[in-house]
């Protein structure tokens, strides 16, 4: 795992090393193992490396012939890329899996990155074609932002390394702003930053190195073309054998490697797997708060690490560690975050790093399989009204209200979110309603000044969200539910995952965000998948066998809750004071001080309106004052 660092400029203007150098600097602890500069005249590359595999022989920049190769992160298939390769007649000089990307491009061009299981974004640069390419994973699990003028294009693998570029100003966007105060992250390539973008997931970038023209070439996405021959025992056991082979392939590493263990059913598969192939007891990592029960699922990572015989460490992050580290999550994070339990996330991965180079996780479990309790409140809704008009807008009838009613029961803990669901706009068409389940504006937009609401473009930001839900083909709800939640919010959990763990130099691996699996879960027919409305049904039957049944028949999720409504009561006070009703912050004139003052103390459990105001306002303070 590394970070890499790339400018194209016009002719005549070369590249200056001292630029790249300082723009790479910054995000050093991405990759403190190795470092290595590239310039040939106006375009330049700069490579900070963590090993992980090939220690000796895979410095980068890398170049084969003509092809000059910057890389962050991991081809899980470079051993049978690479024999395929030499198949071919390449000749290779090192057993990275960097040098499988170079000579793959050089037999097969740009559109050899479909071919790549693993996490990557990476630059590329082809002199003898004249072009560069820039390409990012099919889920967008590593990360790689641009800032283009006329006079440049630049690349990076964190926003705050173009900021050091002197001809870059930080600016905040205020419809990445509305998106953020909307979702807790900005929708399709945009960032909190003005004139910063994302290379999006499943896309890659083609550079024309004389005029700098860029073209955007999407290579995958999930696609939702329904398989009705196959039965539901054929699709069990091939999306267990392509999870078990994910785990087999990401266990490839030269350096040591454990898993988060969180107690659930994703983070418990894949540890249960891992054991397989650690070839020694594996290493768990768990955090809890000891604050309660209620933040606390740390028995459950203990029912699976005692199935597999691992060596468990559990974690217990402080309030003090939260006042105390909160600035510097900040600066890690770039952007405001998508929610507190990226403080437990740094801490754990934290500890883990003293322990293994790499970590393996559950992450996308739940977006890929449908694990969150909205799918089923939205299908609840769906089945009432189905069953009061006597119709179906989905031409297929998933779940009725009869098959709902035995997991119902999963939203016991949900009975709020129920309420301000069905507060208004009941039985509105699909594209609203799932927006109003994921819109978290309505309870931040009152901390906020009148003059600032007026301000709040909410159609707008809804045409938005319309234009990535309503864009699959396929009139399944739960399809679209899951496919927005896979391009959107899914980056976004993972762009707190890269954080938090390149923050400590340590790598994260996320398995069950293997395309194969995608593939077939995408293809499997909605009634299947989500039988009954019950989360993550095919999933559970495909491993039934594997995870303990005391985790798999879990009613409850907490998802690592953070107690920031005790904290703020607590020694945390002084901090959310010291920041949101500072003479800074009342003259930046976004929030209401008086009302803000009075949610320290009213705050309800689990909530996050506290955190995304101290967020935002730190981001302003850590970036934008600072510029």
């Amino acid at each position: 795992m590394c970070g890499l660092v790339g400018v194209f400029q016009r002719a005549g203007n070369r590249v200056e090393p001292d630029v790249l150098a300082r723009m790479a600097e910054v995000i050093r602890h991405r990759g403190p193992d190795d470092e290595g500069q590239w310039i040939d005249g106006e375009v330049g590359l700069h490579h900070l490396r963590l090993s992980v595999i090939d220690l000796a022989t895979g410095h980068q920049p890398m170049q084969s012939g003509p092809a000059v190769i910057a890389f962050n992160g991991e081809i899980y298939n470079y051993v049978e890329l690479r024999e395929e390769l030499k198949t071919l007649g390449c000749e290779f000089r090192t057993s990275s899996d960097t040098e499988v990307i170079l000579q793959g491009y050089l037999q097969h061009g740009p559109a050899f990155v479909d071919r790549l299981n693993g996490m990557f974004a990476f630059v590329l640069v082809d002199r003898a074609r004249g072009i560069a390419v820039a390409a990012r994973d099919h889920f967008g699990i590593k990360p790689l932002y641009l800032h283009v003028t006329s006079e440049h294009i630049l690349f990076a693998s964190e926003i705050k390394a173009l900021l050091r570029h002197p001809d870059v100003r930080a600016e905040p966007d205020r419809d990445a702003i509305r998106d953020y105060l909307t979702f807790q992250y900005c929708l399709s390539d945009a960032t909190m930053f003005h004139g910063v973008r994302k290379v999006q997931p499943g896309h890659y970038l083609t550079i024309d190195l004389g005029d700098l023209a860029i073209h955007d070439h999407l290579y995958w996405e999930p696609r939702f073309e329904v398989d009705a021959y196959h039965t539901e025992e054929y699709f069990k056991d091939r999306i267990r054998e392509a999870i078990t082979d994910s785990v087999r392939l990401q266990m490839r590493s030269d350096v040591p490697v454990g898993t988060y263990l969180s107690g659930g059913t994703d983070s418990s598969l894949v540890t249960m797997l891992a054991s397989r192939y650690a070839g020694e007891p594996l290493k768990t990592f768990t955090g809890a708060f000891a604050e309660g029960p209620q933040f606390d699922e740390s028995e459950y990572a203990r029912v699976a690490a005692d199935a597999c015989g691992a060596t468990s460490f559990l974690i217990h992050p402080t309030e003090q560690e939260f006042v105390d580290l909160m600035p510097h999550l900040v600066w890690h994070m770039d952007e405001p975050a998508a929610g507190p339990g990226l403080f437990p996330q740094y801490i754990v991965s934290g500890f883990a790093r003293q322990q293994v180079t790499v970590a393996l996780g559950g992450q996308g479990g739940d977006e890929i399989f449908g694990g969150y309790a909205r799918y089923v409140v939205a299908y609840l809704e769906q089945a009432i009204k189905g069953a009061i008009f006597e119709n179906n807008e989905e031409g297929e009838h998933i779940v009725s209200l009869k098959s709902i009613l035995p997991n119902l029961p999963y939203l016991k803990q949900y009975v709020p979110m129920l309420k301000d669901f069905w507060a208004e706009g009941a039985f509105e068409p699909m594209d609203r309603r799932y927006f109003r389940l994921v819109d978290r504006s309505g309870g931040m937009l009152d901390l906020f000044t009148d003059d600032f609401r007026a301000d709040f473009d909410h159609e707008g930001t809804f045409a938005r969200f319309q234009s990535v839900f309503n864009h699959p083909d396929t009139q399944s709800f739960f399809n679209r539910m899951t496919h927005f939640d896979m391009v959107s919010s899914l980056p976004a959990l993972l762009h707190v995952e890269d954080r938090v763990s390149m923050a400590h130099s340590l790598e994260s691996r996320v398995p069950l965000l293997d395309r194969r699996v995608v593939d077939l879960v995408t293809h499997m027919p909605p009634a299947m998948k989500f039988k009954g409305a019950e989360m993550k049904y095919v999933l559970k039957k495909a491993i039934r066998d594997i995870v303990p049944a005391r985790i798999l028949d879990r009613k409850e999720k907490m998802g690592f809750p953070v107690p920031l409504h005790l904290w703020a009561k607590n020694k945390a006070r002084d901090l959310f004071a010291d920041v949101l009703l500072s003479d800074r912050c009342r003259q930046r004139g976004l929030f209401d001080p008086t009302v803000v003052e009075g949610l320290l103390d009213r705050e309800h459990a689990f909530g996050r309106r506290l955190w995304g105001l101290l967020n935002l306002e730190m981001w302003y303070r850590t970036f934008i004052d600072a510029a």
